[in-house]
């Protein structure tokens, strides 16, 4: 086992790197800008075609009203994903750019919008084929919103741009700065449709689906999905957050099988892709990666460690709601050998069964989109249109899971209650001896040293000659992967601060949701999921002179559980 584990450790900073890579994050981050787009057409979508199911259909003119909201926002996703990927890579070029001397994120948003709907809309005799502006024109534009950027670069970093008098108002003189990067970036695009059209007979999206229609084949077949899901649950037990590296490469797929669920669905035909938006959160991650909804109720049922018992009263609730890393850390699973083969298997016997209903047994797949903390027993048969067999499919995915994560929760269980028993032992020994603290402490230590590197670090450690209070109106922003447990850990603060009548404001954003808020705030908290982006965090917190503190992971879980730590912690680190 200890080798097995410093192998992983050895793995874990080239994980690390992909993660926090500019490209990939822009990718996810720009993806993450759109989702209430998804969400907010997903309402109209199941109004419209939910009712199917029990045999109601709208008369078409009311359908088609209904479709009006999803057709112009889901239907034109690729075109403000462009925008939003450009935007968040903007940001990071923006870093290494002098403050006097910035890309204009309003002009890269435009000219990248601009281009991706010359690369995708289609002419036709009478007005345009939109069909690329949307779900199947997301790998489109990525590429614009990741080459645009670069050529704003380029530009403004080499001065290539329209210089007016010092003379000229700023707002003036920035449009005419604007003026030859935005000119580049749309001929470039302009001529690469233009070529593409020439040489193909098609548009660039179009042929990206052409040519990587195998790969979204690949994906729905049981190898593909067992090493999505495999991939994910890995790369979280080194410590990586999982689905910040693999959902980037996958959410094309995704979101252009959901579509295509829907329209075989509204055809009367099967809902046949198996690899939909929320197979990833219903299925995959059954309550959060690794499929870990049954684990908190196994530990508050049949553990008899104080440690496991705590740790399922801490966090049942929220990984009902998929927030799994009070399991992950509290447990912990993270590099634990123990766990690494139900957190790894159990993830892939899921999508397994999930493949087996739909292709063999005719269930309709997911074609609605759902917010990825409706708990999984209620968001599966939802986004399915309440397929009868989808209820069949969960309770069998509780029954499998318990069986997988029970022997070993046992096997770990009775590890803590012996090394509890130790502890209690050497207690009473040196409590009989009279130099009880000093052996205790030695005892504790000892024992809580492996589950401690298990997690990532140890207890909370608050310097308390730092922590006075707070003198001034203070802004605290709490940053982890979905924006989980850092509302947690924001709400306590705030809380804590309304009844104390403390100057302290705290909110929590998943890391690349609304970046722009860390200029106003005075600490940001890196949750430990996302510490592979301490080092992009730490040059944004840099540039705005916000202290940034980063957090091990039972650390960061203590903070979520208790209110007058966590209020401490922000007094000893907010200047």
């Amino acid at each position: 086992m200890d080798k097995f584990q410093k192998r992983i450790e050895k793995l874990r900073p080239v994980f690390e790197k992909i993660a926090a890579n500019a490209y990939i994050s822009a990718i996810r981050d720009g993806f993450i800008a759109a989702m209430p787009i998804i969400l907010f057409s997903s309402v109209f979508l199941m109004i419209a075609y939910v009712p199917n199911a029990w045999g109601f259909f709208w008369p078409k003119g009311v359908e088609n009203n209904l479709m009006l909201a999803y057709n112009y926002s889901m239907g034109l996703l690729a075109l403000f994903v462009a925008g939003t990927t450009a935007k968040n890579l903007t940001d990071t070029k923006n870093i290494q750019l002098p403050k006097t001397n910035q890309i204009n994120p309003i002009s890269v948003i435009m000219a990248a919008m601009i281009s991706f709907f010359i690369l995708a809309a289609l002419p036709l005799k009478t007005g345009s084929d939109m069909t690329y502006m949307g779900t199947q024109g997301l790998i489109a534009a990525y590429l614009v919103g990741l080459i645009i950027p670069n050529i704003y670069y380029v530009c403004i970093k080499n001065n290539i741009t329209i210089k007016l008098p010092p003379q000229v108002p700023g707002n003036i003189s920035q449009t005419f700065k604007d003026v030859i990067p935005m000119a580049a970036s749309v001929t470039t695009f302009w001529a690469v449709t233009i070529g593409f059209k020439t040489f193909t007979g098609t548009n660039l999206p179009k042929f990206i689906i052409q040519v990587l229609s195998p790969l979204f084949k690949a994906s729905d077949s049981y190898l593909g999905l067992a090493l999505i899901a495999g991939a994910m649950a890995f790369f979280w037990f080194c410590g990586v957050q999982g689905p910040s590296i693999v959902s980037p490469a996958v959410t094309p797929i995704m979101i252009a099988n959901t579509a295509a669920n829907l329209q075989l669905y509204q055809a009367g035909q099967h809902a046949s892709h198996v690899l939909a938006y929320n197979t990833m959160d219903f299925v995959m991650n059954f309550g959060g990666t690794g499929s870990t909804f049954v684990l908190a109720y196994l530990m508050l049922l049949f553990a008899r460690s104080k440690q496991l018992k705590a740790t399922g009263k801490a966090a049942f609730i929220p990984g009902t709601f998929s927030v799994n890393e009070p399991v992950l850390f509290g447990t912990p699973i993270i590099m634990n050998p123990i766990f690494f083969l139900p957190f790894i298997l159990t993830p892939i016997l899921n999508i397994w069964m999930y493949k087996f209903f739909v292709t063999t047994l005719g269930m309709n797949s997911i074609m609605y989109t759902m917010p990825w903390t409706l708990p999984g027993p209620i968001g599966l048969p939802v986004a399915t249109g309440f397929a009868p067999l989808s209820f069949v499919l969960v309770a069998l995915m509780l029954v499998v899971d318990i069986a997988l994560y029970l022997p070993f929760l046992k096997v770990y269980d009775l590890q803590l209650v012996a090394e509890e028993a130790e502890t209690a032992a050497q207690e009473a020994a040196a409590s009989v001896a009279g130099n009880g603290t000093q052996v205790v402490q030695a005892a504790t230590d000892a024992i809580g040293e492996p589950a401690a590197a298990l997690a990532g670090g140890s207890d909370v450690t608050i310097d308390e000659s730092k922590t006075n209070g707070l003198s001034k109106p203070t802004n605290v922003l709490v940053l982890c992967a979905g924006g989980g447990t850092s509302g947690i850990l924001a709400n306590a603060l705030n809380k804590l601060a309304e009844e104390r009548k403390i100057p302290l404001q705290a909110t929590a954003r998943a890391y690349g949701q609304d970046m722009d808020l860390i200029e106003d705030m005075d600490l940001v908290i890196l949750a430990p999921q996302m510490d592979s982006q301490k080092g992009n965090l730490k040059k944004i917190t840099d540039k705005y002179g916000v202290t940034m503190v980063t957090t091990t992971g039972r650390e960061y879980i203590q903070l979520t559980q208790d209110g007058d730590k966590a209020l401490k912690f922000v007094e000893a680190n907010a200047k």
